[in-house]
């Protein structure tokens, strides 16, 4: 028994410190917040009401600008903690809505020089898919020409890879391709140096299958592959292609598919209709390329096996990487043009995707296609589902899910990491739920000593329900579903009205005996029914007897000292009852 209730109250404990979290995926800074008035306010109830904020919380209301006399929108300094305070105070009757003033802010451009060259990652909207991820964790293997260390690739991290072609464990670009390859995806990024990658806190593994003249053998492919799914590689990007299928491959691409790889591909070059191999394997998300302004490449492929396109580049501006001379092997920045260069936008995006929770190839499939941007006049499927749009993506990919920043945020901006929230008394806002769970347990212990009954979860959940509810549930957000179903489950019997009608006066008829008579009345001669009874009667008498202590407000009560008698009689009838229901019963409860 000490053991369970301890454990009850722990866990109410720590969903009540969360239990202002409204949405934590879409909040934003702020230092400031926003009331605005009912339009149809009289000017002399307005001005009081100001003064009255004045007076309460030492803040200035004021306009926010000349434009807002008629919409009645004023603002004043304050955090969390004053936004909390407003929602939950008298003027409420008086307004539309209270929220943040949130603070916009330009988003961030890496630092690396020639990031403004890249149109490419501008066209894919990259800085907002930052925001929320980067691709750490993930590790992308390029099956190419090899990759070498170019110094805007030394900040990257890299694992073991394999030379098939050579049959080596050095795995060095000696055409220049793969290097580039590897740039988009994840270029050292925010270095002060050269150009930024899509995934920059994604691994690189690399896997030479491509001679120093740009060509390879299936079966080399198809080993690639599968050692990239035997060596933990999340996603493979194969920027390679031709005409042929083959059993081999398609075996191999299988393998990786079932180990959960992200499988992606170049839909190939020749203008024709349809991708090439690998690109067209129906687990190979196949990428056809864009240009500049947004149209089908010249050469790019299309229609049967395309899925998205990607930034690939033409003639009137090209992907810039840094990458290397084949005929000299050292480092020069290079703007290339290709399928091959669009393959890996999507391998780079799919990594920050993975990075985000988003596990199984299908799933990440299903993210890229409802996030990009849609073409409606598409007859001769140029674009797949659409155009690849990082932004969205990772948008989509976390919609719902706390991220650490978010979650670190908004413990700062509610004050929990200000140690004189805990001193000034944040923290008391605890109390009564802490009180009124105690309350309960206590009065069922004394009326189990002199009247013993059986303890059961049934009684469990009445004493829950009556004194505090499952109140965590209040703080519950769930993206495009309505609220009102959380804050009614999350209130306790007596204050439930509060939670429906958004006041802080109880409802005379759910704040007293009423209910719990209704109750016993109803379950006095079921076994388990009459313990959650007794339980609602015990928490209902522990949760009026806290509020005729603490905040004895009830609807319709002309004074303060009417209403913690009222309160105080319903509490005292409210353990009658329970006595009554138990008296004489043994352990029938």
């Amino acid at each position: 028994m000490k053991k369970f209730l301890f454990l009850c109250l722990f866990i109410l404990g720590v969903w009540f410190a969360l239990s202002s979290f409204k949405g934590l995926a879409t909040k934003g800074e702020f230092n400031s917040v926003i009331v605005n008035f009912r339009e149809d306010v009289p000017t002399s109830v307005l001005s009081e009401e100001i003064r009255t904020i004045a007076q309460t919380y030492q803040k200035t209301a004021s306009l926010n600008s000349i434009f807002s006399i008629d919409d009645h929108i004023y603002t004043l300094e304050g955090d969390g903690n004053l936004l909390k305070k407003l929602k939950q105070s008298s003027i409420k009757q008086y307004i539309e809505y209270i929220e943040p003033n949130y603070i916009y802010q330009a988003l961030e451009a890496p630092n690396d020089p020639d990031y403004s060259k890249q149109w490419n990652l501008h066209n894919i909207n990259i800085e907002r898919a930052w925001e929320d991820s980067k691709g750490e964790g993930v590790t992308v293997a390029v099956i190419d020409t090899g990759v070498s260390r170019v110094p805007d690739l030394r900040q990257t991290e890299f694992v073991q890879g394999y030379d098939f072609v050579n049959d080596g464990n050095n795995a060095d670009d000696d055409n220049g391709h793969g290097t580039h390859v590897a740039g988009t995806i994840a270029q050292s990024t925010n270095n002060n140096y050269g150009v930024a990658g899509v995934a920059y806190g994604a691994k690189i593994m690399p896997l030479k299958v491509l001679s120093a003249g740009g060509g390879g053998t299936v079966a080399d492919i198809a080993e690639a592959i599968r050692f990239a799914a035997d060596h933990g590689a999340d996603i493979i990007n194969m920027s390679l292609g031709g005409g042929g299928e083959s059993q081999v491959m398609k075996e191999a691409i299988d393998y990786a598919d079932s180990k959960g790889v992200v499988i992606i591909a170049a839909a190939g070059n020749a203008n024709q209709n349809s991708a090439s191999y690998p690109a067209r394997y129906p687990k190979v998300i196949s990428v056809s390329a864009l240009d500049p302004a947004g149209k089908k490449a010249p050469y790019s492929n299309y229609g049967a096996g395309v899925d998205i396109s990607a930034p690939g580049g033409s003639e009137a501006g090209k992907i810039l990487q840094e990458t290397i001379d084949p005929k000299t092997g050292e480092s020069v920045f290079a703007g290339l043009q290709g399928t091959s260069m669009a393959a890996p936008h999507v391998a780079g995006v799919a990594a920050l995707i993975k990075a985000s929770g988003i596990k199984e190839p299908s799933e990440v499939l299903k993210v890229l296609k409802a996030s990009s941007r849609k073409v409606q006049d598409d007859p001769f499927n140029h674009f797949g589902a659409g155009q690849l749009d990082a932004g969205e993506a990772v948008k989509l990919a976390v919609k719902g899910q706390i991220t650490f920043r978010d979650f670190f945020r908004w413990l700062r901006d509610n004050g929990y990491l200000n140690p004189r929230f805990w001193i000034d008394g944040g923290v008391v806002a605890l109390m009564p739920k802490i009180l009124m769970v105690l309350g309960s347990y206590l009065l069922a212990w004394l009326l189990r000593v002199y009247f013993p009954f059986q303890w059961g979860s049934m009684l469990n959940w009445g004493l829950i329900l009556g004194s505090s509810g499952l109140f965590f549930l209040q703080g519950v957000y769930i993206f495009d579903l309505p609220q009102w179903p959380f804050r009614v489950m999350g209130s306790s019997v007596p204050e439930l009205a509060n939670a429906i009608q958004g006041t802080a006066l109880l409802n005379p008829l759910l704040a007293s005996v009423l209910i719990p008579f209704v109750l016993i009345a109803l379950l006095l001669g079921h076994r388990q029914g009459k313990g959650f009874a007794i339980g609602i009667c015990l928490g209902v008498a522990s949760c009026l007897t806290v509020h005729a202590v603490m905040s004895p407000e009830v609807l319709w009560m002309p004074s303060v000292n009417l209403a913690r008698t009222f309160l105080g009689v319903n509490a005292l009838l409210c353990l009658a009852l329970a006595w009554l229901a138990t008296k004489g019963e043994g352990k029938t409860a």
